[in-house]
């Protein structure tokens, strides 16, 4: 029994006894009222109940106690089994670790050796070369009869033009790789400026008719010895031509805004009726006003639509007075709103002032409204009248070197450039409608399709690129160049494009076989 459970088992006898003295107090003072033989009696048996009953319960306190010992043992020694786990747990990660920390000391040790090794091999490399070139020098001291110090220095020169000329080989490889890097980055961004915007083919026109109810209308127009005619063409600075043609009169200039002020005049003279020189006068008049408000309306809504700022308006009205001025068959005012947008476009993708470079493209054709009143080039003076306007010289530059009269000074000048040669060149802009762009595309292709060995031919980049695929088996390498070759010849010979065309010949060879 351990020493707990005695301890406890005395404390239970104890117990009995102060209690067996507790029954024998009571007895004794019981008998002293006379009653003592009796009283000792049950006292007895009140002290042996007692004790029984003492030692039933100081066995189960035995008992009691022995089962919380027994389970507290349990729990300590589950609790220093856990323990034992866990220092056992810590000691397998402190082996690991202390392997892995001896594998990495070894792996450094490999590395310092090698490093040792390798440094050993290249001042023994260094030693051979300053050894080399010093039996170099010698020799070539020895053969010339130069002194060390000169052998030195042609040695020295030696290496450093064999160096110059490997860093001209690399610069001139970066400058190719560069080039065409830059190349096909500008491609993709004016190739996105030109999926993004797209503008409506207009046509050519110097000449505008002018319905009539009626032939005798003719006779009014031309009035009493051609009176009516005089004051119509000296009021508007047109051409009045009066021919065959039934029921119409035709106006010609060459200046479109004195030709629409001329027809809109001419039209309400004849819807009026009254026909003479004064009539005449106040009716050119009276649309001129109203041509010059509509011009001013129409070059203010370009520049409101683009958000051009802070424009003066005689600038906002010549840009109006573009609305009927026409390159080929291009509408300069359309045209000028074109390349204003691809400008804006390619410069927010640049980086660069897209406010900016809208306002340089939007200008770079306002030449163009006064450029039948004064001499010169209209790039140069479009940029005079910026320059009196007081405009920034980025965009006065920009105007002015547009068709290459001035040096460009700043890459707004060349956006202006791109993108307006962007504009002037997309089908049906310049100088052939739509019909003749496609009529144009399928004489191309059929020249490609005319040779032998030609196995399909697309006309491809809105026809500046003929590509042609061949038949491996009937054309060889050779052959393709020069088959290339003669494409271009014959191009060159039967059409006429503006620009050039590249003529692309791809030789393939294709293994099909199917499986049944």
């Amino acid at each position: 029994m351990s020493p707990g459970v005695q301890i406890l088992a005395q404390l239970a006898m104890l117990a009995a006894g102060v209690a067996v003295g507790y029954a024998i107090r009571t007895l004794v003072h019981r008998s002293q009222h006379g009653k003592i033989g009796e009283l000792s009696k049950n006292a007895e048996r009140e002290a042996e109940a007692l004790v029984k009953q003492a030692r039933v319960d100081a066995k189960e306190i035995v008992l009691k106690a022995r089962e919380e010992f027994e389970r507290s043992t349990d729990r300590r020694r589950a609790e220093m089994e856990k323990l034992e786990e866990r220092f056992s747990a810590r000691e397998q990660n402190l082996d690991r670790k202390a392997d892995l920390v001896e594998e990495r000391m070894r792996e450094i040790d490999r590395r310092e050796k090698s490093l040792r090794q390798q440094q050993e091999t290249q001042e023994e490399r260094e030693r051979e070369l300053t050894a080399a070139l010093s039996r170099q020098a010698e020799e070539l001291a020895r053969i010339a009869g130069m002194t060390r110090e000169d052998a030195r220095r042609q040695l020295m020169d030696q290496i450093a033009e064999s160096l110059e000329a490997e860093r001209g080989a690399l610069i001139r490889r970066f400058q190719e790789e560069n080039r065409q890097r830059l190349t096909q980055d500008a491609r993709e961004v004016m190739v996105a400026a030109m999926q993004r915007y797209a503008g409506d083919c207009a046509y050519e026109r110097t000449t505008s008719t002018v319905p009539l109810p009626n032939e005798d209308m003719k006779g009014r127009i031309i009035g009493r010895e051609g009176r009516n005619i005089r004051a119509i063409e000296a009021a508007t600075g047109v051409s009045v031509l009066i021919d065959d043609t039934p029921d119409a009169v035709v106006v010609s200039c060459f200046d479109p805004v004195r030709r629409e002020i001329a027809r809109i005049a001419l039209e309400r003279l004849v819807s009026d009726g009254r026909i003479h020189p004064t009539r005449i006068e106040e009716m050119v008049a009276k649309v001129r006003k109203e041509i010059e408000a509509e011009l001013q309306q129409a070059g203010q809504e370009v520049v409101e639509k683009l958000g051009v700022a802070r424009l003066r308006p005689n600038i906002v009205g010549l840009l109006g007075r573009l609305k009927y001025r026409y390159s080929y068959s291009q509408n300069v005012l359309m045209h000028a709103v074109e390349v204003a947008s691809m400008m804006g476009m390619i410069a927010a993708q640049l980086g660069l002032d897209e406010r900016k470079a809208k306002r340089a493209g939007l200008l770079h054709d306002i030449g163009k409204a006064v450029d039948h009143e004064i001499e010169g080039s209209h790039a140069l003076i479009g940029a005079d009248l910026l320059k009196r306007a007081g405009e920034d010289e980025d965009v006065i530059n920009a105007v002015a070197a547009h068709h290459e009269d001035v040096e460009k000074t700043s890459l707004l000048a060349i956006l202006v450039d791109i993108c307006d040669t962007l504009s002037a060149s997309r089908p049906g802009a310049r100088s052939e409608t739509t019909e003749l762009y496609l009529k144009r595309l399928e004489q191309l292709e059929a020249i490609g399709k005319a040779f032998e060995g030609v196995e399909a031919c697309y006309a491809i980049q809105a026809g500046r690129e003929l590509r042609v695929v061949v038949e491996p088996t009937h054309i060889t390498e050779d052959r393709a160049a020069i088959l290339a070759r003669d494409m271009a010849q014959r191009i060159e010979k039967e059409m006429r494009y503006p620009g050039q065309i590249r003529v692309s010949v791809i030789r393939e060879t294709r293994a099909v076989e199917y499986a049944k």
